[in-house]
């Protein structure tokens, strides 16, 4: 019987795949409860104040261990802040409108110590409309919308004044998905401190205020099928000090996204870089309008900027299409230095500018903060030209500013490129909509920079093509200019050197 009963064993570990016992499954997830706010005496007339209402489901959905705030259809009129709690998603359904209001009964903003190294909006949280500091596992979902109706601040609020949607500082676990937000003020969401951000087809439509979405000192985030139209900066990725620390950021992907800035920039780092920046991958971006930078990436306190990849990203009606610069500002706490950025790279870029002055652009500092370590792969750019010849010499700076317009006009109606090593180009384009007179690149200061297989037009009273002033290091492969003649070369100080 024991040998019976061995095989019995034997033949049920091999039909099972284990000697061991089967183990039952695991019982399935109970699905979250749900809390409806008109439940909790929400009116959604659109005029009665429902933000207690909210807050009781809110409170009832924490008490519960977590669930669902739902938003029915309807316009819920919210007059106060309210304030989130963990393991809770706010969940808006069609049709479902939750409006700021003017009644000036917002939270009013806290003091903050550390008030000097940043802009006001971003030193102060609790004057929001959506206010929470850490929390973990929260969220906004569903296709509902939140919309400040007009009613919030784009500048320094006063007391009970709101100016933004969403405020939440210290989050781990934060969805941000399928809303839309609208007229946010000064900032349509405003995340500082946060690790663990997911967001999937989000809409912002703060064209009419001024910025989209500030994601600061943020880890670990994953942005798919967002689609910003800001006035001032659309998806900027920033480090400050408002928190009273250098925090990290970085490990961060966002995808097929779309995204327009009428004054400022749309896909931007800075201008606040206290911490330090690294890991980042953008890809199947549309930028539609940006009157700073399309691609925009300044280190300004002190900040390290590495491991940043662009990769098809199309860009049209942009003043500077990409633009690097390494700046002294340093508004950090702890005595900043000057930051770095490099390690960088864009495949299969097109963009077109719409301003003469500010050229594409590399800049850095001085001694050991070069940029360096850049590649453009298939980087195809068309800028509006015009101008006539000028002084080929370094134009004016102000290294306390971020702004492309705080260097001078560029003596390249292409690219230029001041204190970079180690940048190179390959199977990529410079164009100008208009006859222009000056070089298509200049690079001024610094070494080894390849051109492979580089197209760039000539201007007819341009003195050259390619201009290298005091490069220790250039290398020209397979390069032509636009009617496939040789690019002519001016290289004043500088050294060729192919491997």
């Amino acid at each position: 019987m024991k040998r019976i009963a061995a095989s019995a064993a034997l033949i049920l570990a091999i039909v099972f795949g284990s000697a061991q016992a089967p183990t039952l499954a695991a019982p399935l997830a109970k699905p979250a409860a749900t809390f409806d706010v008109k439940d909790y005496g929400a009116k959604a007339d659109g005029s009665t104040n429902d933000t207690g209402a909210i807050e009781k489901a809110v409170n009832a959905a924490a008490a519960a261990g977590g669930g669902i705030v739902e938003f029915p259809s309807g316009q819920y009129k919210s007059k106060n802040t309210v304030h989130l709690k963990s393991n809770v998603t706010l969940q808006l359904d069609s049709g479902a409108t939750i409006l700021g209001s003017s009644a000036d009964t917002y939270d009013k903003p806290e003091s903050n110590p550390y008030d000097d190294y940043q802009d006001y909006g971003h030193s102060h949280f609790h004057n929001a409309m959506f206010y929470g500091d850490k929390l973990t596992n929260i969220g906004f979902t569903g296709s509902g919308t939140i919309d400040g109706a007009g009613n919030l601040i784009t500048g320094n609020p006063d007391s009970g004044e709101a100016d933004k949607i969403i405020s939440l500082t210290r989050c781990k676990g934060l969805s941000l998905s399928g809303i839309t937000l609208r007229r946010g003020g000064h900032f349509a969401a405003l995340t500082n401190g946060c690790d663990g951000v997911t967001s999937d087809h989000l809409t912002i439509d703060t064209a009419s205020d001024r910025d989209g979405w500030n994601v600061i000192s943020t880890t670990n985030a994953t942005i798919t099928d967002a689609n910003i139209a800001a006035n001032d900066d659309a998806l900027v990725f920033k480090s400050d000090y408002a928190l009273g620390a250098k925090l990290p950021n970085g490990h961060v992907k966002v995808r097929d996204s779309k995204l327009s800035a009428k004054c400022c920039n749309a896909l931007m780092f800075g201008s606040e870089t206290c911490g330090d920046f690294t890991d980042y991958d953008f890809q199947g971006i549309t930028i539609n309008g940006a009157d700073k930078s399309g691609l925009g990436m300044v280190s300004m306190d002190g900040g390290d900027i590495s491991d940043v990849h662009y990769r098809d990203i199309t860009m049209k009606n942009v003043h500077s299409p990409i633009m690097q610069k390494i700046g002294t500002r340093k508004r950090c706490g702890n005595n900043p230095g000057v930051g770095h950025i490099s390690g960088i790279t864009y495949d299969n870029i097109t963009g077109t500018g719409n301003s003469p002055s500010f050229s594409p652009t590399l800049w850095g500092e001085s001694g050991s903060n070069h940029i360096s370590d850049v590649t453009f792969t298939g980087v195809d750019l068309t800028v509006p030209g015009g101008n006539g010849t000028m002084s080929t010499g370094v134009p004016g700076n102000d290294a306390k500013d971020y702004n492309p317009k705080s260097i001078g006009t560029r003596p390249a109606f292409g690219w230029y490129l001041h204190n970079t090593d180690r940048i190179t180009f390959t199977d990529s384009s410079v164009r100008f909509a208009k006859d222009d007179g000056r070089p298509a690149v200049i690079a001024n200061n610094g070494g080894d920079l390849r051109f492979d297989h580089f197209i760039a037009q000539r201007g007819d009273d341009s003195p050259a093509d390619l201009m290298f002033q005091n490069v220790g290091g250039y290398c020209l492969t397979g390069s032509a200019n636009t009617s496939g003649g040789a690019l002519r070369v001016s290289a004043d100080g500088s050294t060729e050197n192919c491997p």
